[in-house]
């Protein structure tokens, strides 16, 4: 059966969600635009794929990224902190409310790992690979190679930032990565998009603009 890219899906590659959750689509505290419509793609994608993994974004009450931690400061402002740049966002997935759960259309059953990021509360954590201080492993790397899983797809929530930076991760660790652009969405502010692209392609990260996978059968 033809798979993406002209391949197959072999027992060595596996498809990764990134963050579905309430608060990333319509009505949630950070929305990206039109969030949920990826739902039912990402769902036939993973009845496609021979391992799947979700990651969560799992933040404690007063995360160092929220603008509400910062008196005196606005959400998508940007500051500095010890590990770098921060745009400071709207309070967002804090653990065990119903914005930090997975979109309820989300088909779950079969992923073999939810990896939850973003729970240290000093730091920040876009890649489900690697903290915000590009030091902190989150361990997925491991645990693919463990896993003997040598193949990527990425999908799911927001294009330019947690998507993009588990993408250019993956690759730098050495995984065929590629990114289902149909599958995702992107919150595109002041060209973040356009980078986050830029930045994918000149990593060595192949770009799917179609729908991946054809439908089992």
């Amino acid at each position: 059966m033809a798979r993406p890219n002209g391949r197959y899906l072999d027992d060595d590659c596996a498809l990764i969600i990134i963050d579905l959750q309430n608060d990333f689509c319509p009505g949630g505290a950070l929305a990206v635009p039109k969030g949920d419509e990826i739902v039912p793609l990402v769902n036939r994608l993973a009845a496609e794929f021979p391992h799947v993994v979700l990651t969560q974004d799992w933040h404690p009450s007063g995360h160092l990224s929220f603008a509400s931690a910062h008196p005196g400061r606005q959400p998508f402002e940007v500051i500095e902190l010890d590990y770098g740049t921060q745009v400071l966002w709207p309070d967002h997935c804090v653990q065990g409310t119903r914005g930090a759960e997975f979109h309820p259309a989300l088909e779950v059953a079969k992923a073999e790992l939810v990896l939850r990021k973003g729970f240290r509360k000093a730091i920040d954590s876009y890649s489900a690979f690697c903290e915000n201080d590009r030091r902190t492993p989150t361990g997925l790397a491991g645990y693919l190679r463990e896993r003997q899983i040598r193949r990527l797809w990425l999908c799911g929530l927001a294009t330019d930032y947690c998507v993009a930076y588990s993408a250019i991760d993956g690759r730098a660790a050495g995984f065929e990565t590629t990114v289902l652009l149909a599958a995702c969405r992107a919150i595109d502010q002041a060209g973040s998009l356009e980078l986050a692209i830029r930045t994918m392609q000149q990593s060595g990260v192949v770009l799917d603009d179609g729908t991946g996978p054809p439908p089992a059968g």
